[in-house]
């Protein structure tokens, strides 16, 4: 039986209603090439609530992602587990398709992480919250941003690595996933009404970079497989399209999306995969792959009809 899946991103502002049978196409689209291409003994993720399978329900989630501790949170899984979301998420089909056990959220400390730990937390930014201040951009209270994951990550190896050598060697056989990340540092300047599409550009290349930071780091530390996920098409979000439309009607496409914010995402995305390419020339041994979520996305809105999605 198909079963609705809702991801919230940006404060849980952000909500995308996919048929399982979408989640499938997804995991075809992203998944299943890795699985075939590599051997992966556990997965390490960084994120948001696209990723965050109990951080911040761990953390006690405050605001607008009050209610994650709730039903229908967690419903089709019989239990509010923290993920923003009704069910699965897309790490949970990643672990599925390379036979591993979900991913538990790094919180959790009666987890006995052996397939990995995951790090994100819903409502997190690439940026730190002092740098989102300078500009007038507030940050929840709980949002664990991206430098703070990563410390998270290197606590968890001192406490379980008894050598730098066991180190990488356990994480030469594991996936990481850096992202999708990013979006709630556009999410909360927009939808606070702080920044413009132009001035918010400015964010591109700092949040590009310390996308690229961890990146960095992790391949120092031993990674030698990493995702790397784009942002969404956020013009087409409920959210966006609700504040931003009824003011500018004519920025509207012909699926019903803001093509300036669409184009906004794009610029995004174009940067993030120019930085990833730098990184791969600069790391011939390492596999680095970009995702493409935005692509993945229009391919469900514009087959909703065949596939059996709605989006509300």
């Amino acid at each position: 039986m198909a079963t609705a899946s809702a991801a919230c991103n940006g404060g849980g502002l952000l909500y995308y209603k996919v048929l399982s049978v979408s989640m499938l196409l997804l995991l075809r689209w992203l998944v299943e090439p890795v699985a075939a291409a590599c051997s992966v003994d556990a997965i390490y993720s960084f994120g948001d609530s696209i990723a965050d399978t109990g951080n911040l329900l761990r953390e006690g989630p405050v605001g607008f992602f009050a209610s994650i501790g709730s039903y229908p949170y967690g419903q089709t899984l019989q239990k509010p587990t923290g993920r923003c979301s009704d069910g699965l998420l897309i790490i949970d089909y990643f672990a599925m398709a390379l036979n591993l056990s979900l991913v538990s959220p790094y919180l959790d400390k009666g987890a006995d992480f052996a397939s990995g730990v995951n790090f994100a937390v819903a409502g997190a930014t690439a940026l730190d919250r002092s740098v989102l201040l300078l500009s007038g951009v507030m940050a929840p209270p709980a949002s664990v941003p991206l430098s703070s994951q990563l410390d998270w990550f290197k606590s968890h190896l001192n406490a379980t690595c008894p050598s730098q050598e066991d180190c990488t060697k356990k994480l030469a056989g594991a996936l990481f996933l850096v992202g999708e990340i990013g979006g709630n540092d556009y999410n909360y300047g927009f939808l606070q009404g702080a920044r413009s599409i132009q001035a918010m550009k400015a964010y591109v290349p700092q949040v590009i970079n310390a996308i690229m930071d961890v990146a960095k780091e992790v391949i120092e530390l031993g990674a030698t497989q990493i995702i790397i996920p784009g942002n969404f098409p956020i013009g087409c979000s409920p959210s966006y399209l609700s504040l931003f439309s009824v003011s500018d009607a004519g920025d509207l496409d012909d699926r019903g999306c803001l093509k300036s914010y669409n184009a906004f995402a794009q610029h995004h995305n174009e940067q993030l995969q120019e930085a990833i390419d730098g990184l791969r020339k600069a790391n011939t041994d390492v596999t680095i792959v970009y995702a493409d979520y935005y692509g993945a996305f229009m391919h469900l809105l514009d087959h909703a009809s065949l596939l059996g999605t709605y989006l509300t």
